[in-house]
């Protein structure tokens, strides 16, 4: 298994947000991935959807708070988008390259994911077996990543490391972790 810890950044912009950190945890374990979101500080001025009685697969989930991040097989243009909802809704995407034939991945028919909403702090942990679009003995890369909505609607992008002149999480350069 290779644990990796990580720890958000905010893409550097003139717009104020709260004091938040968001820290966290993924590894591989043959093939199934786990991802654990740490979402602390002042929540009271995020965006944060209520759990839903009935998650299911839902479009834009970017729009609103949502933590994702991005899969790609070392050496190939072909990567995954995986948004999750802190109302536990979810999606996953393909694309063929870069932001090139975005379609819904129908490999995942669901994503079972744990949230855990408290006053001063969210975590969010998923587990998904990944054998369905990536072989074991294949090297993945992933970026890991954050849209938060603040409650006036400014919106701000959070992710390891950012690459480009503006916030772009399919940038392949942002895709930095290697399990």
């Amino acid at each position: 298994m290779n644990l990796q810890t990580f720890f958000l950044q905010p893409f550097p912009s003139t717009e104020s947000f709260p004091n938040l950190k968001i820290t966290g945890n993924i590894s591989r374990n043959a093939n199934q991935l786990t991802i654990c979101y740490n979402l602390g500080g002042d929540l009271k001025k995020i965006a944060i959807a209520p759990l839903s009685n009935a998650p299911s697969r839902k479009h834009e989930l970017w729009e609103d708070t949502c933590f994702e991040f991005f899969l790609g097989i070392k050496d190939s243009a072909r990567y995954w988008e995986f948004n999750l909802s802190p109302a536990g809704h979810w999606n996953v995407y393909r694309f063929d390259s870069y932001r090139q034939g975005m379609q819904e991945e129908t490999a995942f028919e669901k994503l079972l994911f744990s949230v855990q909403n408290q006053t001063d702090g969210f975590t969010l942990t998923l587990n998904v077996d990944l054998d369905k679009i990536v072989l074991a003995e294949q090297e993945i890369e992933i970026s890991v990543t954050t849209v938060i909505k603040h409650r006036d609607g400014k919106v701000t992008y959070w992710a390891l490391t950012h690459p480009g002149t503006e916030a772009d999480f399919h940038l392949r350069d942002s895709f930095i972790v290697k399990l």
